[in-house]
C-alpha cells in the first residue's frame, strides 16, 4: 500500500495506464439467480419510491409548486399531485363509462 506522496502519485499513474490499455485481466462470469436479482431490484425500487416521496414533501414544505415537482419527475404538475399530494388535495379521478 503506498505511503508516500510519490508512491501515491506512481499509484495513481500505474491504474491510470490499466485503465487507459483497458489492462484489467480477464474476469471470471458468475451466474446469479435471476429470482434473486429481481427480489432485489425491487427493494431498491422501493426504497428509490420513497426517497422521492419523502424529497417532494420536502419541496412542499419549502414552497416548491407541483409545476416544478412534476419537471424533475417528467410529467407534468397535476399529474406528480395527484400521485404525490396529501389526499386532501387529490380530485376524484372521473369514472368511465367504457366497459359498462
Amino acid at each position: 500500500m503506498p505511503r508516500t506522496s510519490a508512491e501515491i502519485m506512481a499509484h495513481a499513474d500505474e491504474l491510470a495506464a490499466r485503465f487507459e490499455n483497458d489492462d484489467f485481466g480477464a474476469t471470471e462470469s458468475i451466474e446469479v439467480d435471476g429470482l434473486v436479482g429481481l427480489r432485489k431490484a425491487v427493494v431498491e425500487l422501493s426504497d428509490a419510491q420513497k426517497n422521492i416521496e419523502l424529497w417532494i414533501a420536502q419541496c412542499r414544505k419549502q414552497g416548491k409548486t407541483w409545476g416544478a415537482i412534476g419537471e424533475v419527475l417528467g410529467t407534468s404538475g397535476e399529474a406528480a399531485r395527484q400521485k404525490y399530494g396529501d389526499p386532501a388535495e387529490r380530485r376524484p379521478r372521473k369514472k368511465s363509462g367504457v366497459g359498462r
